[in-house]
């Protein structure tokens, strides 16, 4: 028998996977009040004060010297680099969405993040498909084919979201670094940017940071520990929740930011874009079951 997390330990799993999600997903509300800064200020305060709460973190963890070795390797220091740039990529584009109004549009992205995910494994690292996987692989793809028609337009946001953030975890995951220390060394390598910027934008007369008020200020400066609370909660659950049953808690995020745009921002949906919505939302439950099943009989097989 393989070991696995100990029963007591799947509950609190649970609820910290519940909570990294929800506050990915309840994220659209948080980055509105840092306007009237741009996105582009708001991702490099996300940057730098990031780079402040994580360094008080690895103080108490005591984890300098191991980011001081990831650093050190030539290697993992090389991927990093690559899922930095990732990351800034997929933070900006999911920034822009929201403070202009296109948060449905960002949600897609999420939407079709495990199935980009399954896609990538098959293409980079040669992994094989079950039918149903493929299945709902193409059942996705149609979705997205019919919002590029409905809309006259490849729905560019969900799809650069997607394969950024598919992409960003690839990296990650062929890194192998922790998730604490990983995240360290992007937001150093990020740094010297996001700081020149924010300097820039002193000098412009243009920043925000400081100058609207301060409450906004605030919520700049809490932007570090909004953006690593989350992943803290999501290193939590994936040593004490099974991956099958994280990959359905991941639906938490996207739909949460789909209520909100819809809901809360009214945004507009046409009835095309609920079509499509649909098609993709048919992909998942189609992936998920055979999560779930697929799951179960490993674990069985395990007994």
């Amino acid at each position: 028998m393989t070991n696995q997390a100990p029963r007591s330990g799947v509950g609190r799993g649970m609820i910290y996977g519940f909570s990294a999600y929800a506050l990915w997903g309840l994220a659209p509300l948080y980055w509105q009040l840092l306007r009237p800064a741009s996105a582009t200020e708001i991702l490099a305060s996300r940057m730098t004060w990031s780079l402040v709460f994580l360094a008080i973190l690895n103080q108490v963890r005591r984890t300098w010297p191991a980011i001081v070795a990831v650093l050190r390797n030539r290697r993992s220091l090389r991927l990093l680099t690559i899922a930095a740039l990732l990351i800034t990529l997929n933070w900006g584009l999911y920034i822009w969405s929201v403070v202009n109004d296109h948060v449905i549009d960002a949600s897609l992205g999420y939407f079709i993040n495990p199935l980009v995910n399954v896609a990538l494994g098959v293409f980079l690292l040669k992994e094989k498909l079950r039918k149903v996987q493929w299945t709902a692989v193409a059942i996705a793809a149609c979705g997205v084919l019919w919002l590029t028609v409905d809309a006259g337009k490849i729905p560019w946001i969900g799809v650069i979201l997607g394969l950024t953030f598919g992409s960003y975890g690839m990296v990650k995951k062929i890194a192998n670094v922790d998730a604490v220390e990983s995240l360290t060394v992007e937001t150093i390598l990020l740094l010297p940017f996001s700081t020149v910027y924010i300097i820039w934008l002193e000098l412009q007369g243009t920043a925000t940071f400081g100058h609207a008020g301060w409450l906004q200020g605030f919520w700049t400066l809490m932007a570090g520990v909004i953006t690593a609370l989350p992943l803290l909660a999501f290193g939590a659950a994936t040593v004490r929740v099974p991956y099958s049953t994280l990959g359905i808690l991941q639906y938490i995020s996207p739909t949460l930011q789909f209520i909100i745009g819809f809901t809360v921002l009214h945004e507009h949906m046409t009835r095309g874009s609920w079509y499509g919505f649909g098609i993709v939302w048919i992909a998942l439950a189609v992936f998920s079951v055979d999560a779930i099943r697929s799951g179960k009989r490993f674990a069985a097989s395990d007994e």
